[in-house]
């Protein structure tokens, strides 16, 4: 489905700089020997190509239904569902919740814990004076981090802010928005000319413990929630879905057993507890204004920059999870 994406932004360079501070780092794909760090796509293109490449490799594949329940035996899993004003069953060896989270607290075993951040995410496409060349910046500020990573020719926005700020700043009209975001994020990029419609929600950190139960798998936003800094949270679902396609292949006679509910969770276990703790730290240790921090993570984010090998772990580690 890759090759089915009409557009794909290769992110080349990673800036990283905190805001009133001297510390900044710089990633390279040529620091780490990929091609790209990693790349921007929209997610209607995403959605598109796997709707496309489902109707065209033979499996039971049904949209617009609603599923109201969920039961699981030993033997089998149950599916109580709405399509087309009807109630319909439909029964499997596995069940994978892949729905956000939304139907996990039908499931019995299952524990969703939440830490709310108290924070929001103001999203927009932006255009700036100055044109994109593949660098995607992240820069941190007392009240979050602000994100704008290439999209095209334009610049994705992903803006954290406190709630009031948040329903101030969805409030302003364009120019005002342009104006203020300016102010926050610097002049790097020139002035900032152009935006899109905003949005925002809030943000959270939600994880599921464990990620299976009898005869049930979960993936993606079902098992973990990230807050947006360093982008991990979709990167993460992929990784989830894989390592669950992986074991099913393997272990067909074996399709939700406990056994092999046991290995994709002894799998995921790593990869999803680390970048659960690395955005989780990040939140906190960057998302203030005390002094001695202030001058910690300055500090840290230049020896991060002065030590090539140190660069290379975190790169990969970011792009390719815990087996980076």
């Amino acid at each position: 489905m890759w090759q089915a994406l009409p557009a794909v932004t290769p992110i080349t360079t990673i800036h990283v700089s905190n805001r009133g501070g001297f510390g900044r780092t710089v990633l390279t794909a040529g620091d780490v020997g990929v091609p790209a760090l990693g790349y921007v796509v929209n997610h209607h293109d995403v959605f598109r190509a796997m709707h496309e490449a489902l109707q065209g490799c033979g499996v039971d594949y049904l949209d617009d239904a609603q599923v109201t329940r969920l039961d699981t035996s030993a033997e089998q899993g149950q599916v109580e569902f709405q399509h087309g004003g009807v109630t319909k069953l439909a029964t499997a060896k596995l069940l994978v919740l892949a729905d956000g989270g939304r139907l996990s607290g039908q499931v019995e075993g299952i524990t969703q814990h939440v830490r709310e951040y108290h924070q929001w995410a103001v999203v927009a496409r932006i255009k700036t004076a100055l044109p994109q060349c593949g660098v995607a910046y992240e820069r941190f500020t007392p009240d979050g981090p602000v994100a704008l990573l290439p999209s095209g020719e334009h610049f994705a926005l992903v803006w954290t802010v406190s709630p009031a700020a948040a329903q101030e700043i969805l409030g302003l009209d364009n120019a005002a928005f342009l104006a203020r975001l300016h102010d926050h994020f610097g002049d790097r990029l020139g002035n900032f000319v152009d935006t899109s419609k905003r949005s925002g929600f809030p943000l959270a950190l939600k994880y599921a413990d464990p990620v299976t139960a009898q005869r049930v798998a979960l993936v993606g936003n079902a098992a973990q929630t990230l807050h947006p800094v360093a982008g991990q949270g979709f990167n993460l679902g992929l990784r989830d879905a894989w390592e669950l396609a992986d074991e099913v292949i393997a272990s067909t006679t074996e399709t939700g057993t406990p056994a092999m509910l046991a290995r994709y969770r002894h799998r995921r276990q790593m990869d999803s507890g680390a970048g659960r703790v690395f955005t989780d730290s990040l939140v906190k240790l960057f998302s203030n204004d005390d002094p001695l921090l202030r001058s910690m993570r300055s500090l840290g984010l230049s020896a991060l920059d002065c030590l090539p090998p140190v660069k290379r772990f975190v790169a990969r580690r970011m792009m390719f999870g815990a087996r980076g």
